[in-house]
């Protein structure tokens, strides 16, 4: 998977709100694990159509943060 291959390069990949803006993401992951980041990329994903028989629908669209840890930052999820 593409997130557990970037984090060998510092980069954590986080599911966040459709509303949510890089410095509101900066913020709150910087208070939650209390290390210091350099750099937030947002990527939006659209929503894709569905079908169930004869019914169609979409999936909710979604918004991703990858975040990039600073040099000599401690490891998140040790």
């Amino acid at each position: 998977e593409k997130s557990s291959e970037a984090m060998a390069e510092d980069k954590y990949t986080f599911d966040v709100v459709t509303r949510a803006n890089k410095t509101q993401v900066k913020i709150a992951v910087e208070e939650i694990f209390d290390v210091k980041f350099d750099n937030v990329n947002i990527i939006n994903y659209k929503p894709k159509k569905k079908r169930m028989g004869r019914y169609q629908g979409y999936t909710n669209k979604t918004r991703q943060a990858i975040v990039t840890l600073k040099e000599g930052s401690i490891d998140l999820f040790n």
